[in-house]
C-alpha cells in the first residue's frame, strides 16, 4: 500500500523537475538581446527598418523622419491582415499629401506573393519585404497583424497587436499623428 502512495508523489516530483530543467534550457537558448531588450512600445524610439521594396530599392524608416508613419507587419495568408488593407489604402490616399506614410512590412513571404497581393488589392503605399523576419523580430511582431504608429520624431505613439484595425480607429490615429508637432 505504501508503494502506491509514493508513486503519485514521485511522478509529481519528476514532472516538476523536468519542467524546471526545460525552463532553464529555454532561457539559456535565448540571445542576450532577447532577455534585455524590451518590446517596442509607446514612448520608445522605433527600431530601425532597412528593407527592399517590391521594386528592389532599399527603404529605410529614418528616411521618413519628420513625417508620421504607420508600420504594419502583415502576410497574405492572415485574414485580419487582408481585411484591414482596404481601410489602409483609403486613409493613405486621403492623407499622403499631408505627409502620412504607411510602410507595409510583408513578413517572410516571397516577393511574388507580396506583389500579387499588392496588385490584387490595388495598394499604392510602400510594401517592404522582410524575407528573413529580422525586422519583425526587432519589433517583436510575433503575431500578425502588428501595427506601430510612429510620430514625426521617430518615437512610437501607439502599438496595436492583432486586428483588424477599423477605418475609424485608423483615422483617429492618423489625425492625432498629423496634429502632433513632435
Amino acid at each position: 500500500m505504501k508503494a502506491q502512495k509514493r508513486y503519485p508523489t514521485f511522478l509529481s516530483i519528476l514532472v516538476l523537475t523536468l519542467g524546471l530543467v526545460w525552463i532553464a534550457i529555454s532561457a539559456e537558448s535565448k540571445t542576450p538581446t532577447d532577455r534585455t531588450t524590451p518590446a517596442p512600445r509607446p514612448s520608445f524610439l522605433a527600431p530601425a527598418i532597412s528593407l527592399l521594396n517590391l521594386d528592389g530599392q532599399t527603404v529605410q524608416l529614418v528616411d521618413f523622419l519628420g513625417r508620421p508613419v504607420m508600420v504594419n507587419f502583415w502576410a497574405s495568408w492572415c485574414p485580419p491582415c487582408r481585411s484591414e488593407m482596404p481601410a489602409f489604402q483609403k486613409i493613405y490616399a486621403e492623407y499622403e499629401a499631408q505627409g502620412f506614410v504607411i510602410l507595409a512590412v510583408n513578413s517572410q513571404e516571397s516577393r511574388a506573393t507580396a506583389l500579387e497581393f499588392t496588385q490584387s488589392h490595388a495598394l499604392t503605399f510602400p510594401v517592404l519585404l522582410d524575407v528573413d523576419g529580422e525586422v519583425s523580430r526587432s519589433y517583436r511582431a510575433a503575431s500578425l497583424p502588428a501595427t506601430f504608429f510612429i510620430g514625426r520624431d521617430g518615437y512610437i505613439d501607439k502599438v496595436v497587436y492583432g486586428g483588424p484595425i477599423s477605418e475609424a480607429f485608423l483615422l483617429v490615429q492618423v489625425e492625432k499623428l498629423l496634429e502632433e508637432g513632435r
